[in-house]
């Protein structure tokens, strides 16, 4: 579309081709051919409202009309899209940015439509401790979610009432009544643009914070290359890689002739082996890492013959401690661990389950027959006390007739 075009356009149908260049952009990603074009846009319903005079310091969201109010997310918009141009002033494209969404979010403080909980947390400012600070983000969070679900719920009950609507003219051409349907619509429509106004302010603190954040970062990191000299700081940065790459180099050429090729590592089919019985976990292998070997190669083939090479080896050492066994030993050692492990429970469960402490203690015959007659005598006294005490003796006084 090109500038004359756009001059010439009507300022509802210049919101709807930025409303919809926003949504692409917030949506799909930013594409800078498509967000510079959406930031034209907008500036140019700017000025179209600015000339318009739409909008007064001294209205309230009472006193706009419903066509109107959509305007109120000019800033909004604007400032959304200028923060995802890429330029190589990052810091002047934030700095636009947040005095569009200063603007949007002072506009909807005079038309009341800003909550309360904002504006005290903003006339607050960096005194709200962090409890207060994560209390108001949550109730930003819920106020957001809200609105989407409200949002939500108005986009289904039109599109159902469309419905609905389209099912009644097929079966009679007039329906009595259609000019209360139609102030339904202006009041439906009235309170879906406030519920985004109600959004758009939610993100809008959320994006400010985002963006003041940035900017600080940003400024902390342009005021230490001023002060240290972007050049040299580069130049610093550079030898010190070259120096880096220039001793490894270095090193790695000089350890190339004195070091061999570790054979490959296949413990994995020896720990196979054993756990299959074709092998004993203290059976040798060659499956053992090599250690580095350090020093000249007079050291390396033959053995120490003089003090000199006794001294040389001992100064050729690595600078950590080097491992005792490999890793495939390691893991062996702890299969045997296992091993012994699982054999020492299941002889102490093998312990536990036999009978010994299970049989109880085998009596005489003298205990056995004191025993028995024990219990006849408790059995018989037992009797006596149930004839003498027939059941429900006592309880007359319980019953309702008692």
């Amino acid at each position: 579309m090109g500038e004359g075009k756009m001059e010439d356009m009507p300022l509802p149908a210049l919101f709807e081709q930025a409303r919809k260049i926003h949504i692409t952009a917030t949506e799909s990603g930013a594409d800078q051919d498509l967000v510079k074009k959406g930031s034209e846009v907008l500036g140019k319903c700017e000025d179209m409202i600015s000339k318009l005079g739409l909008f007064s310091s001294n209205e309230t969201k009472d006193d706009i009309s419903t066509t109107n109010l959509k305007y109120l997310l000019v800033p909004f918009y604007l400032a959304e899209l200028m923060e995802k141009l890429v330029q190589d002033d990052r810091i002047q494209i934030l700095k636009t940015s947040q005095s569009k969404l200063k603007e949007f979010i002072s506009f909807c403080e005079a038309m009341e439509l800003v909550p309360q909980e904002e504006l005290e947390a903003s006339a607050q400012g960096a005194s709200n401790s962090f409890a207060d600070r994560r209390a108001l983000k949550i109730a930003r969070f819920r106020r957001q979610r809200a609105a989407e679900a409200k949002l939500t719920e108005i986009k289904e009950r039109k599109e159902r009432r469309g419905r609905s609507t389209k099912a009644a003219a097929l079966s009679t051409p007039v329906e009595a009544g259609e000019e209360d349907e139609q102030d339904d619509d202006g009041e439906e429509e009235r309170e879906a643009w406030l519920t985004t106004i109600l959004l758009a302010i939610c993100k809008a603190f959320d994006l400010l914070e985002m963006l003041k954040k940035e900017e600080e970062m940003l400024s902390a990191i342009k005021e230490k290359q001023l002060k240290e000299g972007e050049k040299g700081f580069s130049q610093a940065i550079l030898d010190d890689r070259t120096k880096k790459a220039e001793a490894w180099h270095r090193d790695a050429a000089a350890r190339a002739r004195y070091t061999k090729p570790a054979p490959p590592i296949t413990c994995a089919t020896f720990a196979q082996d054993v756990i299959e019985g074709r092998a004993n976990v203290s059976q040798a292998h060659d499956h053992k890492h090599q250690p580095m070997i350090f020093g000249p190669q007079s050291l390396i083939g033959g053995s120490l013959t003089n003090e000199r090479q006794r001294m040389a080896a001992q100064v050729f050492q690595p600078g950590h401690r080097m491992p005792t066994m490999s890793i495939e030993e390691a893991g062996l050692r702890e299969m045997e661990m296992m091993n012994k492990w699982q054999e020492r429970n299941a002889k102490m469960f093998e312990e536990a389950n036999s009978a010994w402490y299970k049989d109880s203690p085998k009596l005489g015959p003298s205990e056995e027959d004191e025993d028995d007659d024990a219990a006849q005598e408790k059995a018989r006294a037992w009797d006596d006390w149930k004839d003498d005490n027939p059941r429900g003796a006592g309880n007359k006084k319980l019953t309702p007739c008692g």
